[in-house]
């Protein structure tokens, strides 16, 4: 069964391996998702959409967001790396280039489903979709202080960078919970 404590020293044994990149962070991450019956085991059947903290520090943390069915966030960087793995359901990303006037243009795309692992440079900007009428489980491991550092959004109709706005992403989950509740 996945053991929490054990895999978060996994990643910090591996973190210190590659000096804080994310080669071997996601080879721990790729590794547990490969069987994802015990993940579900070691985390519980998903019951609501969220983001749950797992592990915190300065130069790593490790969060279990649950996105609810058909969710989707508008397009946003991290300014950190991070590894995702898909331990049930599925993850659409589309991937995002800055262009003039601090706009985005899309530039790709990735589907992830239950067992599907990737990397996302410090770079990156993506929005994410659940295609599916259910919840879906991710393990997001970033390398840095999730939670400290200032981040960009950009409008879904204008594609204009915004601040980060925590708070409006987190009502985003708690509207997929009601939404769930109420079977819309």
């Amino acid at each position: 069964m996945f053991d929490l404590d054990r895999f978060a020293a996994d990643c910090r044994t591996a973190l210190a391996q590659d000096h804080g990149a994310h080669r071997a962070v996601r080879e721990v991450v790729a590794r547990a998702v490969a069987d994802p019956s015990s993940v579900l085991a070691g985390l519980g059947e998903p019951r609501r959409a969220g983001v749950q903290k797992l592990y915190h520090a300065p130069d790593l943390t490790i969060l279990n967001i649950v996105w609810g069915p058909k969710m989707t966030l508008m397009p946003h960087d991290h300014r950190i790396w991070a590894v995702i793995g898909i331990y049930t359901g599925c993850e659409d990303n589309i991937f995002w280039r800055r262009v003039e006037g601090g706009k985005v243009e899309a530039a790709g795309a990735k589907a992830l489903r239950t067992g599907d692992c990737t990397v996302l440079g410090r770079d990156i900007i993506h929005s994410v979709t659940n295609p599916i009428p259910r919840l879906t489980g991710a393990i997001h491991v970033y390398g840095g202080d999730f939670f400290s550092i200032e981040r960009s959004e950009w409008d879904p109709e204008t594609l204009r960078e915004e601040r980060y706005d925590v708070a409006k992403n987190m009502r985003l989950f708690e509207e997929a919970n009601t939404a769930l509740a109420t079977g819309q």
